[in-house]
């Protein structure tokens, strides 16, 4: 799949000549989204296209997982994300002729998503086969305001003489476009390709709404499609499963035909098909009145204000800072309106990994949101703890205490088929809980409000039941996969013992903070004391001769990967079977360098600096979420015109198609990983202190960097230039005490600080990556 020619701005991701070759990538850059409604950039007349989708957060069906033989406590059923009725199809014919840009070469075709309105524009200029040209633009938003709400303007004009113009405006739910899922079983098929039972149809003047309920996850949903025409005769009629709007137009030369189409929607577990019915309609009768020029107005007020509190400034790199405020769009965009569902990995932008969520939301995207959008936040991890009686029911199945979190996921229930690479990875419920207490530190709100004492408490429950204690009283954990997938189920990961380390030392804390709310969940000193024991306990591998650190025991007594000779076999996994890597020094992503990272207070400087040099030359990042990562830590040791690499590398990964899958959708962890690469890397943010810290670099190609955060309620903007950075609370009661360089520093309205650039002092020179594998952007 080659990447997308767009023009570099500041503020538009453009598409001057629209290449049907690259649609399938275009369709996932140019999604619009608000986390409860997301659709695919198809072209409004639907051919060509690459995969179709208009998908709800937390609507999916269930189907068969197989297995070759059976096991004890393997999951049984997976889920599925479902693309819901597709209201986008605005098929146009000119003098009977179909607008397909195939067949017809347009003059002009572009498309631009402009990210301070957050619409997607388009343009066709094209003469008909009976010689008249003809111009159609469409303006496509779904919206931040109407949460329920997709519409499009859409004009067709005649430019130098007369057409006959139709256009089938569809609402089309009984079509099937791919769920991800990729399984042969015969069961598979008929669960997802027929998931749906109809359960009403109903026909207005200028449109109609449909519902209907998922066969086996019980999910009920409805859409409904209104339209308001100027310079055309409509009528409306029902097919099996489409409501189909035919509007009519003579059109003489400089004449236009001008369609506004509105689609609500609305889901339920348990609403009746009457009540849904109502819900969509009633929400696209609330748009109509808004009209298309409320629609845009309430748009552009919600994105004036995110770009108010989150806006990223970089002078030297354009195309970089056309990517990270893409990244701050599609972050935002991806929750903004979410509830009682969970952010997948691929968003709503496609059908990649099915829809489910996993680790890394609550590892990236949930630290980014809780520093520019804590609302959101605290949404999605109420998500979480709703999903804590499974979890304890997974534990169960396990044979142990406490709550063990789904690997993967989209209601809770754990849908993963692949041990070594899910459940093993025990780390994911370290994750989980490393992100509620994040959130409460960033906010100062109380662990409670999200349902986080009682997630942090189980956690620290499971990591007891799972960790060993040998004779000498070191604390282990045996048999568990770190973020580094081609490394799996190893004993004492470095990565999940320090994970756990702080789970259990957080929930200690926690309970004693809030002793009579952990009374009530059956907590008591002589429990958290034993918490303490084991988390002072925990056996930290250390290679002497080599004073690094091994990422699992033994992990450098492993053969070498011979880079040299495997230099056009990426990725690994599709070149070699587990039983050739497993045991070698290669590593899929950033696994011992994102403890380096993520737990920091556990390493001093020189360690740092000695197992990045270590881990960069056997880690060939064949995961999108490892270049954040080690963008961050680069950036720690003081190699900021690496770490710089690395930050373009994840901050163009969809606009590139850098990992060559963006046409399955969006890589939103490593969207919100660009955003934490720039301030957690370039700026040095830390937000897991009591004071937020900053360690600003800036890299030699760049001469100005500025980014906006929420700490505490306080908006403030941080500035790096050469000659220093300067930190604003912009909004709030001050002061706020920043910790930069580490000198803590109280900043008020009246009085921002500024602190001098400090220069790089890198203890090694910068590290080498493995043979092709340097960054890619």
């Amino acid at each position: 799949m080659s990447a997308l020619r767009l023009d570099v701005d500041p503020w538009l991701v453009r598409e001057p000549h629209v290449d049907p070759g690259t649609l399938a990538v275009a369709e996932s850059v140019f999604s619009l989204s608000n986390g409860y409604v997301g659709i695919r950039g198809t072209l409004d007349e639907v051919e060509p296209h690459a995969m179709r989708g208009t998908h709800l957060s937390g609507v999916y069906e269930v189907h068969p997982l197989s297995y070759p033989e059976g096991g004890y406590g393997q999951p049984e059923q997976g889920q599925a994300m479902l693309t819901v009725a597709d209201g986008t199809p605005l098929r146009l014919l000119v003098d009977g002729v179909p607008l397909d840009v195939r067949e017809v070469r347009p003059q002009v075709h572009e498309r631009t998503l402009d990210l301070r309105t957050g619409t997607l524009d388009r343009r066709v200029c094209w003469t008909a086969p009976s010689g008249t040209s003809l111009e159609v633009t469409s303006r496509r938003v779904v919206s931040l305001v109407e949460r329920s709400i997709c519409a499009v303007r859409y004009e067709v004009r005649a430019l130098d003489g007369p057409a006959h113009v139709v256009v089938r405006s569809e609402l089309a739910s009984g079509e099937v476009t791919p769920t991800g899922v990729d399984n042969d079983d015969p069961r598979v098929a008929p669960a997802l390709d027929d998931a749906f039972e109809p359960l009403a149809e109903v026909r207005a003047d200028s449109g109609g709404v449909v519902a209907v309920r998922t066969r086996r996850s019980g999910i009920g949903l409805a859409a409904a499609v209104d339209h308001e025409v100027d310079g055309g005769r409509v009528s409306t009629h029902l097919d099996p499963d489409h409501v189909v709007t035919t509007v009519a137009a003579d059109l003489r030369a400089g004449g236009s035909l001008t369609i506004l189409k509105v689609v609500g929607y609305a889901w339920s577990h348990d609403a009746a098909a009457d009540s849904l019915a109502g819900q969509a309609s009633a929400a696209v009768h609330s748009a109509l009145d808004l009209g298309w020029d409320g629609l845009l107005a309430g748009q552009r007020a919600v994105l004036d204000e995110l770009w108010a509190t989150a806006d990223v400034e970089v002078d030297g790199d354009p195309e970089l800072q056309q990517a990270l405020r893409f990244a701050v769009f599609q972050l935002f965009c991806s929750a903004a309106c979410i509830s009682g569902a969970p952010v997948g990995a691929k968003g709503l932008t496609g059908p990649g990994y099915s829809g489910h969520t996993f680790w890394d939301v609550e590892g990236f995207v949930l630290p980014a949101l809780a520093l520019l959008r804590p609302d959101a936040a605290a949404r999605l991890l109420r998500w979480r703890a709703s999903t804590l009686d499974l979890a304890r029911e997974r534990a169960g199945t396990l044979g142990l205490d406490g709550a063990a979190f789904a690997w993967r996921t989209i209601s809770g229930r754990e849908v993963s088929a692949y041990w070594p690479a899910s459940t093993a990875a025990m780390h994911v419920n370290a994750d989980v809980a490393r992100a509620f207490w994040l959130y409460c530190g960033v906010t100062g709100a109380d662990l409670d409000s999200v349902g986080g004492l009682e997630v942090l408490v189980e956690t620290a429950r499971l990591w007891m039941s799972l960790g060993h204690e040998d004779a000498a009283g070191g604390w282990h954990l045996f048999g568990m996969t770190g973020p580094d997938e081609y490394t799996g189920v190893v004993d004492d990961n470095v990565f999940t013992n320090l994970m756990a380390r702080h789970n259990l030392l957080r929930a200690a804390d926690a309970c004693t903070r809030s002793a009579a709310r952990a009374s009530q969940l059956g907590v008591d000193h002589s429990e958290t004391a034993t918490w303490r024991t084991a988390a002072q306990a925990v056996h930290v591998p250390w290679d002497e001769g080599l004073r690094v650190h091994p990422a699992n025991e033994n992990f450098t007594a492993y053969p070498e990967w011979r880079f040299e000779d495997e230099r056009d076999a990426y990725p690994v996994q599709e070149h070699h079977h587990y039983a050739t890597f497993y045991r070698r020094q290669v590593l899929k992503q950033a696994d011992l360098v994102q403890a380096l990272w993520w737990c920091r207070d556990d390493f001093t400087a020189e360690e740092v600096a000695r197992d990045l040099d270590h881990y960069e030359a056997r880690t060939v990042r064949d995961s999108s979420l490892s270049a954040a990562v080690q963008a961050v830590v680069c950036a720690q040791a003081q190699h900021p015109d690496l770490a710089l690499r690395y930050l373009r590398e994840c901050a163009l990964v969809d606009l590139r198609d850098v990992q060559g899958d963006t046409a399955k959708g969006l890589h939103l962890a490593a969207v919100a990983g660009a955003w934490l690469a720039f301030t957690a890397g370039l700026g040095g943010l830390r937000e897991d202190h009591e004071d937020l810290e900053i360690a600003p670099l800036l890299p030699s190609s760049l001469a100005r960097t500025a980014y906006h955060l929420t700490w505490r309620g306080r908006l403030l903007r941080v500035e790096t230039t050469r000659e220093g950075t300067t930190v604003t609370l912009v909004r709030g009661e001050g002061p706020v005490t920043v910790v930069v360089d580490g000198a803590p520093l109280p900043v008020t309205a009246a009085a921002p600080v500024h602190a001098p650039l400090r220069a790089a002092q890198p203890l090694f020179g910068e590290p080498r990556q493995p043979v092709g594998r340097e960054p890619r952007a």
